[in-house]
């Protein structure tokens, strides 16, 4: 065979090599696994692993008995992959995991393996043998959890602003400022309440009104002869009689004459605000108090019966509900990344496991909001389309979100069966868990979920651009009957990041999308891609990897500005801020 000389039609040549193109599905299937590690020293944050230290221990619910997880076992396959293509059956390796049975005053059933099926092994650049058929799990591109910034309405010379706080896991929570200018917020669909009422429930620390007004609003006391009708009170009044003259967050106005003849001899006022904002919000709570409740508890009060209407109100359930709701790790967790992009916002540094929202970051998103409606320090309205607030899910994250529903099932099981069976009879663990409910997850997640596709085998080049997808539809994604115009279109943050050539016709055109070719996903999920630095008007030949809000602080120059590593002239066109 005679020898192939390769000829280069490029003018200036790559500056970086192509890197390996299915790196996203391998990268993640390994998070996914962790195949080469010891089964005892796995990573708890990530995987398979996160999610069965998540699930276990199971406890029965008198907590009389518990049963532990200790590791979980990939073995061989039972069939080459040839075989599994001829009979119709998944090439995957068996999953056990190891468990332990505790009970009080007995000893230890022995320890054992239980088989929960089989977990599809990924060949090559990302495909599955899955009943026979070569199948991909396409990456999804979703709304990344966090706070987004926007505005609700305008009214011409006054914009309404609002916030949204999305977590990973749990309720949604929503900011917007109304028309009589009053912050209120709506827990998942639930009725609007004052902003402020969520905040003294949040943090005991922040729930008193004289630290919410020492945080936003100088105080200060004030002589009752020389109360003048435009000042705010910064507490609320009686008369003798136990009458109220004027309400905390409220303008003094003809609430003076009275207090002037009255026996006070001063009162707390705010002094010409910048923004009343926060007191107008004061004003408007209404919080029910019972016998000698903290403000802390009448807040917890008030969103109870907002999310609990027709319920009595009684302190232990409001108490217990907002715990449940807002520090409970299972039902609500801001995650890594939820976490990172607050940090991001507010230039905070909270550990990344800190999962749940604390009265700072409350605090950080309405001061924000008065930033934006002042117009000062840098305040911004975020792009929802922007390629910052916008993440990959891979192939690992939409596994364990599947894979969680058969194991809360089991959960529900094997806490049903202890109740039932009578613990004496208990000879083996298999007995009480049920594994048809976490195989039927793992088959259904990787043979019929819209996000596992059959490959697209026309060729090399369309199997290689299949498992490099991208797409916005799936479960927890858009739905192409709703999704608008903004979503689909092309973004100036998809440079070097997204395709904007790519993308089929009809129904999902800018739904689905392909990765930029020298584009990489970071840890987060947010796309990457590679910039060369400039030195004194020369390449330093430093490639740099920057996200897209990493990319609006940068200034960029085209590729064509350089010649021999120098760039053209004293001025080159260039990007700054977007």
């Amino acid at each position: 065979m005679t020898s192939m000389t390769v000829r280069n039609f490029s003018k200036r040549g790559d500056a970086i090599p192509v890197p390996a193109l299915t790196e996203v599905q391998q990268t993640a299937y390994e998070r996914f696994i962790q195949l080469d590690k010891d089964p005892l020293k796995r990573d708890p944050t990530m995987g398979l692993e996160s999610l069965l230290k998540e699930v276990f221990p199971i406890e029965s619910y008198d907590g009389t008995m518990r049963l532990e997880y200790m590791y979980y076992k990939l073995d061989k396959p039972r069939y080459t992959p040839n075989e599994c293509k001829e009979l119709r059956l998944t090439y995957g390796r068996p999953f056990r995991i190891g468990v332990r049975f505790v009970r009080e005053g007995v000893s230890e059933i022995p320890e054992e393996e239980i088989y929960l099926g089989e977990i599809p092994i990924m060949l090559g650049g990302g495909e599955f043998i899955v009943n026979g058929a070569e199948r991909c799990i396409v990456s999804q591109l979703h709304r990344s959890p966090g706070v987004d910034f926007g505005i609700v309405q305008d009214l011409g010379d006054r914009p309404l602003h609002s916030a949204r706080i999305i977590p990973e896991r749990g309720s949604w929570i929503e900011l917007e400022v109304t028309k009589k200018d009053v912050l209120a917020m709506k827990i998942d669909q639930s009725p609007k309440i004052a902003a402020t009422v969520f905040l003294r429930a949040l943090d005991e620390s922040l729930s008193s009104t004289e630290a919410i007004l020492s945080t936003f609003y100088d105080v200060v006391s004030c002589p009752v002869a020389k109360l003048q009708p435009e000042f705010y009170s910064a507490e609320t009044i009686y008369t003798d009689e136990g009458e109220e003259l004027c309400r905390v967050g409220a303008p003094l106005g003809d609430a003076v004459e009275a207090l002037q003849a009255s026996n006070v001899k001063k009162i707390a006022v705010v002094q010409d605000p910048s923004d009343p904002l926060i007191l107008n919000t004061l004003a408007m709570e209404r919080l029910d108090f019972i016998a000698d409740a903290t403000e802390h508890e009448a807040a917890l009060l008030r969103i109870y019966s907002r999310l609990r209407p027709g319920n009595p109100p009684q302190r232990d359930k409001a108490k217990a509900l907002f715990k449940e709701k807002f520090f409970d790790e299972n039902r609500y967790r801001l995650g890594k990344v939820g976490r990172f992009r607050i940090n991001r916002k507010f230039d905070m540094d909270i550990p990344e496991d800190v999962m749940h929202l604390r009265g700072e970051d409350f605090m950080a998103v309405t001061r924000y909001i008065l930033d934006l409606r002042a117009k000062r320090n840098k305040a911004y309205i975020d792009d929802i389309d922007h390629l910052g607030n916008r993440r990959l899910r891979t192939l690992d994250e939409l596994a364990v979100e599947e894979m969680r529903k058969g194991f809360l099932k089991l959960r529900r099981t094997v806490q049903e069966r202890m109740s039932v069976k009578d613990p004496d009879e208990l000879s083996k663990i298999a007995d009480l868990v049920n594994s048809k409910s976490i195989s039927s997850a793992i088959d259904f997640f990787f043979g019929r979920s819209e996000l596992s596709q059959v490959v697209d085998q026309t060729n090399p080049l369309s199997m290689l651009v299949h498992e490099r997808r991208l797409s916005a539809l799936g479960p927890g994604g858009l739905n192409r009957k709703r999704a608008g115009f903004e979503v689909r279109d092309v973004h100036i943050s998809h440079y070097g990041r997204i395709c904007p050539i790519e993308t089929p016709e009809g129904t999902n055109i800018g739904l689905i999308a392909s990765l930029g070719i020298f584009a990489e996903v970071d840890e987060y999920g947010f796309i990457l891609t590679p910039y060369q630095k400039i030195e004194n008007g020369e390449a330093s030949g430093d490639v740099t990897y920057l996200r897209a809000d990493e990319e609006m602080q940068a200034v960029l120059a085209t590729a064509d500005s350089i010649d021999d590593g120098k760039l053209r002239g004293k001025h080159v066109l260039s990007r700054v801020s977007g």
